[in-house]
């Protein structure tokens, strides 16, 4: 039998369970009052009346970030923002591909320093953008991507060109949001344009839906029923949709902080540059490899000079890769550009300087166990790939590459090099470019010899060119014979292979320096990808050069699926007419063949003063096949 004292306890839980089932309560209905906005929407004030629309805030945040140019392919998701990029001066260049729009965005990034920007349409126009992102993902181009999206409140509901798209970005990306308030585009892309640009440079993603970025009258129009439904589940639906729309654009015309954020710059510890001793060593044959996080177009060097000055100051002798090339200039007497890896093999010290042990470096097989190797890279993940299996760093540094070679260059006044080094080095690469002269004299089969025809590229290349390179057999025998003339004016795709590069590339490039004169090497199979952007060229009046090495076939994947699988399929394409293609987009078209083989020098003459003139111009080149690039690798 219970006590009157056992019972009392189990009477005072009931006040408790009230208090704490009230208090939760409040607690959820304080949370959903938070979800819906209505705590802010009693400080913040909805302008009704306004025409202002969301593509004004981001073209405003564009503007201060010094954007001048948004490259684009036009859809209605995003209309309000290419018209306020108009009105704020941000020139709008839309291409015939959504990819062509990236990869330009990626060369203005490379060339200028900044933060380059695309903005596609939802769904298909952002799928069509994957490899170009991709890609400068894996070049660390700090590349701003503006995508479309379905209305807020129509997502998940089987919209128009509505798919999880953060999903697909996530993997590609530094920083991927979703904007869900016409007050939140600010705040989001200031973030997104720091993050594009802090640690390892690479592509940010933002998703704009359409009901952000149009005025409030136009989104009213289509998300609110201009006649309820009756009764309860009417008049509840119909203040939903209400507050959601006022919640959409409260406080959406505030002012906004809208200039850069500070950036993230990783820089070395204070002891990390201070000289290896394996450089004090006055025998020492000591080499740089310089690659992409290296090069001069990397946001992580203040100038493109200063770190050109220390390479010389160094004495190092150095393989330029990637962005690096061209950093300095043609035929420097530091600069060695063939026999890379029994150079690598020789070597006393080494430093990585941005350069990846990846297949490029035959995931560092290629440097001696015996070498002291000095890597130094933003990245840890690439600055360390491959060390745990073929190669092994003396030091490592994290940190920025360049600052990292002007201190050690500091505290390494005074040092010298092994006086015979350099000359071993040169010597090795007169050899090869004999080779080179042997083979630009061989005869072919038909046409013109390769060979031949780029080394009178090299000799009419002018000083002000920029250098954008597409393909792989005839790209791929340029890179041997063609310098670029300086810091800045050399653009491949980087460690993806990517073909498809070129005219966004171009585009980009043109844009950045209109004063260079952008020429284009391609492929005859990578130039498939980029002849429709002539029309592109033509109707924004951007003139470039393109010079196509048509050997009608993919011929650095037949070069050896034919030997080791005795067929040709899929390799084979046509000696298509290029030039002519070219002229129907409204360019100007020249054709290089046997038949004016001795005319070489004039059609590129000719195609430089078209240029001049205004007109963007493609060379189509019909070249045979030689054995330069015999045991290249195309996987």
């Amino acid at each position: 039998m219970e006590t009157p004292a056992a019972a009392a306890p189990a009477g005072s839980l009931f006040p408790s369970f009230l208090l704490l089932a009230c208090g939760t309560l409040v607690a959820a209905l304080l949370g959903a009052a938070h979800r819906l906005g209505l705590f802010y929407q009693l400080l913040h004030k909805v302008d009704k009346a306004s025409i202002r629309h969301g593509g004004e805030n981001v073209a405003a945040v564009l503007r201060a970030h010094g954007v001048r140019f948004i490259f684009t392919l036009v859809g209605g998701h995003i209309s309000p923002l290419l018209v306020a990029c108009e009105k704020l001066g941000i020139r709008v260049v839309d291409t015939r591909h959504e990819v062509t729009a990236v990869f330009a965005a990626d060369a203005m990034a490379r060339l200028s320093g900044t933060v380059g920007v695309a903005a596609v349409t939802a769904g298909p126009g952002l799928t069509n953008t994957v490899t170009a992102v991709k890609n400068a993902q894996m070049a660390q181009s700090p590349v701003l991507l503006l995508g479309g999206a379905a209305s807020t409140l129509l997502q998940n509901r089987g919209a128009l060109q509505a798919i999880d798209q953060l999903s697909l970005f996530r993997p590609l990306c530094k920083f991927c949001a979703s904007v869900r308030r016409v007050r939140d585009i600010v705040p989001t892309l200031r973030a997104a344009m720091a993050a594009a640009q802090s640690g390892t440079p690479g592509p940010v993603f933002v998703e704009l839906p359409i009901d952000v970025l149009y005025p409030y009258f136009m989104v009213q129009k289509e998300m609110v029923p201009a006649k309820p439904r009756k009764g309860l589940v009417g008049r509840v639906v119909s203040w939903y949709l209400e507050n959601y729309l006022a919640n959409l654009f409260a406080g959406a015309w505030e002012p906004q902080p809208e200039g850069p954020l500070p950036l993230d710059i990783p820089q070395a510890s204070p002891q990390q540059p201070q000289p290896c001793p394996c450089f004090h060593v006055p025998s020492s044959r000591s080499l740089g490899a310089l690659g992409e996080a290296g090069g001069p177009g990397h946001t992580d060097l203040c100038s493109v000079w200063t770190p050109r000055a220390a390479v010389e100051t160094l004495g190092v002798p150095c393989f330029l890769g990637g962005m690096a090339r061209g950093l300095l200039g043609r035929n420097h007497p530091l600069h060695i550009r063939e026999n890379r890896s029994a150079a690598l093999k020789k070597a006393d010290v080494i430093v990585l300087a941005g350069t990846v042990c990846d297949f490029r470096l035959s995931y560092g097989r290629v440097l001696s166990h015996s070498s002291k190797i000095i890597i130094v890279n933003r990245n840890r993940e690439d600055m360390l790939l491959n060390s745990d299996v073929f190669w092994k760093p003396q030091e490592a540094v994290q940190g920025d590459v360049g600052s990292f070679v002007l201190k050690l260059v500091e505290g390494l006044q005074g040092q010298t090099w092994a006086p015979d080094w350099v000359e071993e080095l040169w010597e090795a690469d007169r050899q090869k470019e004999q080779t080179f002269r042997e083979k630009a004299a061989m005869p072919v089969a038909q046409h013109l010899n390769p060979v031949r025809v780029l080394q009178l590229v090299e000799e009419t290349l002018p000083d002000d060119s920029i250098l954008v390179v597409d393909g792989g057999d005839f790209v791929g025998t340029a890179a041997h014979l063609v310098q670029p003339r300086g810091p800045l004016r050399w653009l491949d795709p980087g460690a993806f292979g990517t073909l498809g590069v070129g005219a966004g590339f171009a585009l980009g490039a043109k844009l950045c320096r209109p004063d260079a004169e952008v020429w284009c090497l391609f492929g005859d199979g990578a130039f498939g990808y980029s002849l429709i952007e002539f029309d592109t060229f033509v109707r924004h009046k951007i003139p470039v050069m393109a010079l196509v090495g048509n050997d009608a076939g993919w011929t650095q994947i037949s070069r050896e699926q034919v030997p080791s699988l005795g067929s040709n399929v899929a390799c084979g394409l046509a000696y298509t007419e290029y030039h002519k293609a070219a002229m129907g987009l409204g360019a100007r078209g020249l054709l290089l063949s046997r038949e004016n083989e001795d005319q070489v020098v004039k059609v590129l003459h000719d195609a430089q003063q078209q240029c001049r003139d205004g007109h963007p111009v493609v060379v189509n080149i019909l070249i045979g096949r030689t054995d330069f690039r015999d045991g290249s690798i195309a996987v």
